[in-house]
């Protein structure tokens, strides 16, 4: 999968290693229609899957053609901390997939746009943070959120290792984009839906992370 020998597998965070898209667009969702634009959490997640907090704000105001109140994304993302942190779980698979990836002797990094305090607080709650201490990357660490590579290159350089013998575990066409813009393999997560998206933005599909210690042994 990877055009050089695989070095490092970097996973994205939401969506991946911890199911917490359920949660943080409901929140959103709730937050936003407060602010005036009736929003469900399914319309959330269509919206801004993939979306730094910070990105989501001159969203709703181009919609609502006013601004928000300055301390709103302070306040959205305290009250996601606070719901994650008491309710998310792991995604099925995802021990194991952690478990398989040291089993081959291969270092692990996580490369998202959620913030530092939200992850630490997924991890905490899902038992996952062992498995990743000291290993995270966020976007807020870099000039640019995903699409753009920054943060996936961001944790290549970490490791030392080039991009092209990195592969990336990403469920978002906005995270597969990104992965491409890198130079890296992605392997584009879909347990919900077709996938369709995520391949054409050049993704190889899997429909849980069940499948990837076999993908891994074979790359």
């Amino acid at each position: 999968m990877t055009s050089g020998p695989l070095r490092l597998v970097i996973f994205d965070c939401d969506g991946v290693l911890v199911d917490s898209e359920g949660l943080s667009n409901r929140l959103v969702a709730q937050e936003v229609s407060a602010l005036g634009w009736p929003m469900t959490a399914a319309e959330s997640l269509h919206r801004f899957v993939g979306y730094r907090l910070s990105d989501i704000a001159p969203v709703v105001e181009a919609h609502l053609g006013r601004p928000v109140p300055p301390d709103w994304v302070a306040h959205l993302r305290t009250r996601l901390i606070e719901v994650l942190g008491q309710e998310v779980e792991p995604m099925p698979g995802a021990l194991e997939a952690l478990r398989a990836v040291a089993a081959l002797g291969l270092p692990v990094r996580v490369a998202s746009n959620s913030g530092h305090e939200e992850m630490q607080a997924k991890f905490g709650r899902t038992g996952l943070a062992g498995f990743v201490q000291g290993r995270i990357h966020s976007a807020y660490d870099v000039a640019r959120g995903k699409p753009a590579p920054d943060v996936f290159l961001a944790a290549a350089a970490a490791e030392g290792v080039p991009p092209a013998s990195c592969l990336v575990v990403e469920d978002s066409v906005t995270g597969v984009t990104a992965a491409v813009a890198a130079g890296m393999a992605c392997i584009g997560l879909a347990p919900h839906g077709d996938g369709l998206a995520l391949e054409a933005a050049g993704a190889r599909l899997i429909r849980s992370l069940s499948e990837l210690p076999a993908l891994l042994h074979a790359a």
